[in-house]
């Protein structure tokens, strides 16, 4: 057994060994930094003008790569590893069709505000812009859903520029970061040196806030008696949910936590409304709908959430906390604005906030719409609902798994009926809503965090978009529980079509999709099958039991709706309830 000292030890030498001037490649250079920058997990796939970075890899004990078999799972597995471990995810491909196949994933990071490194090889640095043999203008065709992008046109520039990447992927509102190295960079010696110090003249992001903003939000808590929080995907990122958990404490606010939020504060907590917005709890909603301050943190005002901007918290002061300057004020506005790192600013008010003492009146009542409002749906002994079968994961999971999704009916429903106590236990497309992201997800997470249960949570159409990289589980040993909620239609679609397009289905029929289970065989992972609730808890007893990936079809109804529902146009509290209530 490996003691913490002598792996320490370990690490110290490795540091030291990679530290060592000495004149080698770019490729050796950039394998170098990667290691220097703590990365233990890279997902690739490789390619002509990449042959000389995954040749320097070969024979390389210090280096781990994951060969994916998609270009678009090696950057959702680098996501959900990021996601999933609060450290940087990195992928790697080739020029021209490896680079642009990377592109569903960079948006999805950028959107959600997840931070990555992605290196993508060009051709020669003398044939750029000629329309060469597989090239393709990644820098330019990024450039709107990158934080950065990089070109590098020397070799000397290469080390710096890969800390520089790290260094702004994983600072301020965090994303994806962007290098290109044209093959000749990457073949091309020079002596490397350490980059001990990064300091980018401009890029400064503000962590600390304003005290008197501060003293602003001291006051309005006090002299609120309807105040509410808002807390989102920033509260997880910034590692900030000891501080949430304090200052609601101290507050004795009501919260509600978006989707990306979840997890950020524990939803068992009397104090929790559940999510909000288009498919979120009856009581957070009207919660908004009815608050005298609504207090943002880290979260972005998504059109998921707020509904009709111009019926959004009509009667409410507005807070937002973020640090990101550019979000607030962008889609509601703000009366007092907070700019600064979530933490940051929560230990700072920590200090100095009150409980709301004149909120019990609200506090009453927003716990009786609580016991009046919760999720329901109507259970049925003969057909399995999709809503029991999160309720068996959540049981026989204690609620202690990372969860990852894809995007529909399933992802809303996961959101609604797993209940998160954990930060960095939920990963999900948020903001680009990216089919395919769910399952190569899981393999990042899974990767980051061997030790966990690690649940992948998909639809029959998302999941046929990247299950190619059951084959990297299979070979890899990868211990992950794939969940299919297999209703042999696009629901989300679906349900779009019955209820705002008058049951004019268009093109959403799956039935000709594969047998799920045969398909997992194939790649060598053990497959099961249940389509009723006998078969359904034997079955995900086993699957949970086996120490190697597997893969589980729970067959269920196909006109099953998630409720409630709020359609686009509508106001929040203008929500469709279903038939259960």
């Amino acid at each position: 057994m490996v003691t913490q000292d002598a792996q320490l030890k370990s690490k110290e030498e490795l540091m030291e060994k990679l530290s060592k001037p000495e004149v080698i490649s770019g490729s050796e250079i950039l394998l170098r930094s990667l290691l220097l920058e703590g990365v233990d997990c890279v997902f690739g796939y490789p390619g002509g003008a990449v042959l000389y970075i995954y040749d320097a890899m070969h024979g390389n004990p210090d280096f781990n790569h994951v060969l994916t078999r998609h270009e678009q799972g090696a950057i959702h597995a680098a996501d959900g590893y990021a996601r999933a471990s609060g450290k940087v995810g990195v992928c790697i491909a080739t020029s021209g069709p490896g680079a642009t196949n990377l592109v569903t994933g960079i948006a999805t990071a950028y959107m959600d505000s997840v931070p990555l490194v992605v290196i993508t090889g060009n051709v020669i640095s003398s044939l750029i812009g000629s329309d060469a043999f597989q090239e393709a203008d990644i820098t330019g065709i990024t450039m709107p859903i990158t934080k950065h992008s990089y070109l590098v046109r020397n070799v000397e520039d290469l080390s710096s520029t890969i800390h520089e990447a790290f260094h702004i992927a994983n600072t301020g509102r965090k994303g994806p970061v962007l290098i290109d190295i044209p093959k000749d960079i990457s073949a091309a010696k020079t002596l490397f040196k350490p980059v001990t110090e990064v300091s980018i003249r401009g890029y400064n992001p503000t962590v600390t806030p304003n005290k008197l903003q501060l003293d602003k939000l001291v006051k309005a808590i006090e002299e609120s008696t309807r105040p509410l929080i808002l807390a989102g995907g920033g509260v997880v990122y910034s590692g900030a949910h000891e501080e949430l958990l304090e200052f609601v404490t101290k507050t004795d606010i009501p919260i509600t936590t978006t989707l990306l939020g979840l997890g950020g504060y524990p939803s068992g907590n009397d104090l929790w409304l559940g999510m909000p917005g288009m498919h979120g709890t009856y009581t957070a909603n009207m919660s908004i709908q009815n608050a005298d301050l609504l207090i943002n943190i880290g979260a972005r005002f998504d059109d998921r959430v707020t509904g009709k901007l111009s019926g959004f918290a009509p009667k409410a002061k507005i807070v937002h906390i973020d640090i990101d300057p550019a979000e607030i004020g962008k889609n509601v506005p703000t009366d007092i604005p907070i700019v600064g790192d979530v933490k940051t600013v929560l230990g700072l008010a920590n200090k100095i906030v009150k409980r709301a003492d004149k909120a019990d009146a609200w506090r009453a009542d927003i716990q009786k719409s609580k016991a009046a409002h919760p999720f329901r749906y109507i259970d049925s002994e003969d057909e399995l609902k999709p809503q029991w079968v999160v309720e068996l994961i959540h049981e026989t999971t204690s609620g202690d798994a990372i969860v990852t999704t894809d995007v529909g009916q399933h992802q809303m429903w996961a959101a609604q009926y797993y209940k998160f106590n954990k930060p960095r236990s939920w990963v999900t497309s948020g903001g680009l809503g990216t089919m395919g992201f769910g399952f190569p997800s899981a393999i990042g997470a899974q990767m980051a965090n061997p030790d966990r249960t690690v649940v992948s949570i998909n639809g029959d159409g998302g999941m046929q978009m990247c299950a190619q990289e059951l084959a990297i589980c299979a070979i890899n040993n990868i211990p992950v529980k794939v969940v299919i909620i297999n209703n042999q239609v696009l629901g989300m679609v679906r349900q779009w079509q019955e209820l705002i397009h008058e049951n004019r289905f268009s093109h959403i029929d799956l039935a000709g999709s594969p047998d799920f289970v045969k398909l997992a065989e194939a790649y060598g992972v053990k497959g099961f099958r249940a389509s009723n609730k006998e078969d359904a808890k034997a079955v995900w007893e086993e699957a949970l039991n086996h120490p190697g990936p597997a893969v589980v079809e729970f067959v269920v109804r196909r006109d099953e709706n998630v409720y409630p529902m709020v359609a686009q146009g509508s106001t929040i509290d203008q929500m469709i309830m279903g038939d259960s209530e």
